[in-house]
């Protein structure tokens, strides 16, 4: 399977994915990986759902090209800015970004919040949930907030993305 991503107006994902879904043209599975993002308003913690690749959708498909006839409607389609590498070429992601674009799809519609704990040298150590297997990626820790910053590469572009975490055992650190 090859995933091909297209970049669109930020804040519109959904309503891009949507129109495109709708469309009797499109056969492939259009995605907008989701992550799931404790925000504190008013003293209340709540848990919201934002596109951990802002501006971007992702169309699967399965023979692994895309007909002149869907890349038309995705062009045509309100709210398109380019298809990547190129509009009039699109390439399916690479290798890479194909990992780590199906390592949050495996979790879902939505990456919820993950599992923690600190180790006695106050490092971060990922119990389980979307933030499992790229500790090496965390930027900044936030445990008040319970948000992690990791930087993503994804086709050929550097993104800071919040998710979520939940700290396990607050009591006591260590292994």
């Amino acid at each position: 399977m090859e995933y091909y991503a297209v970049q669109v107006w930020t804040g519109k994902e959904d309503e891009y994915a949507d129109r495109l879904r709708s469309d009797p043209r499109i056969t492939s599975a259009i995605f907008v990986p989701k992550r799931a993002v404790p925000i504190r308003r008013a003293g209340k913690i709540r848990r919201e759902e934002r596109p951990l690749f802002p501006g971007y959708v992702f169309i699967a498909s399965e023979s692994g090209s895309l007909d002149v006839t869907q890349r038309w409607v995705l062009r045509t389609t309100s709210f398109f800015v380019r298809g990547l590498p190129s509009t009039k070429e699109p390439k399916p992601v690479q290798e890479r970004d194909r990992r780590l674009l199906a390592h949050f799809i495996s979790f879902g519609k939505v990456a919820d919040i993950s599992k923690v704990r600190f180790d006695a040298d106050d490092r971060i150590v990922v119990v389980e949930g979307p933030l499992k297997g790229l500790e090496g990626l965390i930027v900044k820790v936030d445990a008040r907030k319970g948000r992690a910053k990791i930087r993503l590469d994804m086709c050929e572009n550097s993104f800071l993305v919040d998710l979520g975490f939940e700290i396990l055992d607050r009591s006591a650190k260590g292994p």
